[in-house]
């Protein structure tokens, strides 16, 4: 019952209930992690224990904000996001216990976003494990945490008056950096500022106002979105040979500029160096549509608009609605932010669903179902696939990036796309298979095609200052070196921007501008038809099994794990299919997608008694008698030569 989301959640929480599994029954070996300390950690922006009046509970903002249109009001579509469950993802608990295990008071850096609102209040200082976190801590990136957000740069004449006071008494301001023109803080790692008091805000002059509130552009501005989608860690510095070196223990970070860091995530600084940064970019979601198809007028990541620049035009897509109950004075509204936060995560909101009570998360079956839909509806529109074949050998696939980001972006580890094609001989008889994906094992065969992902691992370095080898490796809090990221660039893509921000392609070659890739496969002789899909995996089986075996702490990773085969084992979602024909031979004569039969051997003599090369099957580079007769030889079904 969502009625019952007014109660105060239980002080119970997933880390809790993991300490007490372990306790009673289960032995493990201790890992010695780098001494690292909560210093170490450090940020600007607002500091814990520093508010004059904590952070509100989403169950209060409830009250106003749900109960009236479970299509449009905030409440409903933020409690079915995995932003609004992001402290109770159980995959992130995993990561977060293996990540105190390598460094002490890691989980600073990745509670301070996944719970602001226990980290404003102290609960994370004291304990990184995540265990003095209360239930109402456990509300994600909940209302207040954006909306007391402050932007760090005081903009005169745009910004509200009281920040001025706000950003002069902050002990740690975040560095600035000047960007098309704009003064704008270095913001990630959940360097928020927060408003002191229970000033709330947003993009809208209110009628109705029931709290304190101030009107704020900065909730439009994707530089409110840096905060949590940059994520940079602090214990290493670069070095001027582009490596990266451990800090001085015990110290903070000298410049707390994140380009100075190592680079774990740089989503939103993709953003901000592609085209999309600068200017809004048209997206119909199918611009060749015409007035009688079903995607006329669509948009590709729906709202109400086709031209997008902001992340919140495509994850918050603007929408006609009520921001608040009508009853009680709100307007309807024409430009709607749908409170939808939807990107690629297709299978553990329902796992947040299993391991908590649904008075706690407020998911219900209808609503879980539904973000999951828009979760695969936004995959859909990320990206296009275009086939070519060259009428002999090759078929080449094309998968064009159709976001502000790389594709795939975000957190890297355990998360890949990749290319799937089949050939089919004549009957619908498979003959042929790249980047099969067994979905019983969850295994991906990688070697034959193309696999979209980032790999990072430590360099001679961090495995001396951590007792980790070298190499390849899931340990991101250890992490000191990029081995790999062929993720696709997006549209305005540059090689020096991308590299100045710790963005740069590894292990592949992008040019300037180019924001799509090219894969060639081999067309076997028999095949008529090729079919060709792209899918997006969340959580990879060596991902998951990693958290598993790696806890030495306590059952988290075996939570995670059995959470992730009771949902399919992160089924892959499918992004883009299309099917071709091939005519390997070059016996479809007259291009008619049907071969070798007796239009294409009339089609054929025309071309002949024209020594027009269209004739030339057997691509000798002459037209004569013997093309007629490997026509023949393939009509009645001989191979290809």
């Amino acid at each position: 019952m969502r009625g019952k989301s007014l109660k105060r959640p239980s002080a119970e929480t997933l880390y809790v209930a993991l300490v007490a599994a372990a306790a009673v029954g289960v032995t493990l070996a201790v890992a010695t992690p780098v001494p690292t300390t909560l210093r170490d950690f450090f940020n600007g922006g607002t500091q814990p224990n520093t508010l004059i009046e904590p952070l509100m509970t989403a169950q209060v903002c409830s009250n106003c904000h749900s109960y009236y249109d479970e299509h449009t009001e905030p409440y409903s579509l933020w409690s079915a996001s995995m932003m609004g469950q992001a402290s109770r993802d159980p995959i992130f608990h995993a990561a977060l216990a293996v990540a105190n295990q390598d460094a002490s008071f890691a989980g600073e850096m990745c509670l301070r976003c996944h719970s602001p609102q226990g980290w404003s209040r102290g609960a994370v200082s004291a304990d990184t494990s995540g265990a003095s976190l209360e239930g109402e801590d456990l509300q994600g990136i909940s209302c207040s945490a954006c909306h007391r957000a402050v932007d760090p740069v005081y903009k005169p004449g745009t910004s509200p008056t009281r920040d001025q006071a706000i950003l002069a008494n902050l002990t740690t301001p975040m560095p600035t950096h000047s960007v098309h023109g704009t003064v704008e803080a270095l913001a990630h790692n959940a360097s928020f500022v927060w408003d002191p008091e229970d000033y709330r805000r947003g993009p809208y002059e209110i009628t109705a106002n029931p709290h304190r509130w101030v009107r704020s552009e900065y909730h439009r501005d994707p530089a409110l979105c840096a905060n949590c989608h940059e994520v940079s860690n602090p214990v290493y510095t670069k070095q001027p040979d582009g490596s990266y070196q451990l800090n001085a223990l015990n110290t903070p970070h000298e410049t707390l500029n994140k380009y100075d860091m190592f680079p774990v995530e740089r989503t939103y600084s993709e953003w901000q160096n592609s085209t999309f940064g600068t200017q809004a970019v048209a997206l119909a979601k199918n611009p060749n549509a015409l007035p009688d198809d079903p995607d006329f007028g669509m948009n590709r990541f729906g709202g109400n608009d086709v031209n997008v620049r902001t992340c919140q035009d495509c994850h918050m897509p603007r929408t006609k609605g009520y921001g608040a109950n009508p009853a009680q004075g709100a307007i309807l509204r024409n430009d709607l932010g749908k409170h939808t936060f939807n990107g690629a995560n297709t299978w553990v909101l329902r796992a947040v669903a299993q391991l908590y009570p649904e008075y706690e998360t407020d998911l219900t079956e209808a609503g879980v179902n539904d973000s999951i839909q828009r979760s695969h509806e936004m995959l859909d529109a990320a990206s296009d696939l275009e086939l070519t074949f060259d009428g002999y050998t090759n078929l080449n696939a094309r998968i064009i990036n159709m976001t502000g980001h790389k594709l795939p972006t975000g957190y890297p580890e355990g998360r890949r796309m990749w290319i799937n094609v089949k050939f089919f001989a004549m009957n619908d008889v498979l003959i042929a298979e790249y980047g099969a994906y067994n979905s019983d094992l969850a295994e991906l065969t990688t070697a034959d095609t193309k696999v979209y992902e980032a790999k990072m691992g430590l360099d001679a370095h961090a495995s001396n200052a951590s007792g980790k080898p070298i190499g390849e490796s899931f340990h991101f809090v250890l992490n000191n070196q990029w081995l790999k990221d062929n993720r696709i660039p997006p549209i305005g893509f540059t090689n020096a921007a991308f590299a100045s921000v710790g963005a740069a392609p590894v292990a592949v070659v992008y040019v300037d501008g180019q924001y799509w890739d090219d894969t060639a496969y081999p067309v076997p002789p028999a095949a008529v038809r090729a079919e060709v899909r792209v899918y997006h995996q969340t959580t990879t089986k060596e991902y998951i099994e990693f958290l598993r075996d790696q806890n030495t702490t306590n059952n988290a990773g075996t939570i995670a794990y059995d959470q992730w085969e009771l949902f399919g084992k992160s089924p892959p979602a499918l992004m883009d299919e299309k099917i071709i024909a091939v005519n390997p031979c070059g016996v479809d004569v007259n291009s008619d997608g049907v071969y070798p039969d007796e239009r294409d051997f009339d089609s054929l003599l025309d071309y002949y008694w024209m020594t027009d090369m269209r004739a030339d099957i057997n691509h000798d580079g002459l037209v004569n008698g013997n093309d007629i007769i490997s026509f023949i030889d393939r009509f009645a079904g001989a191979p290809c030569e």
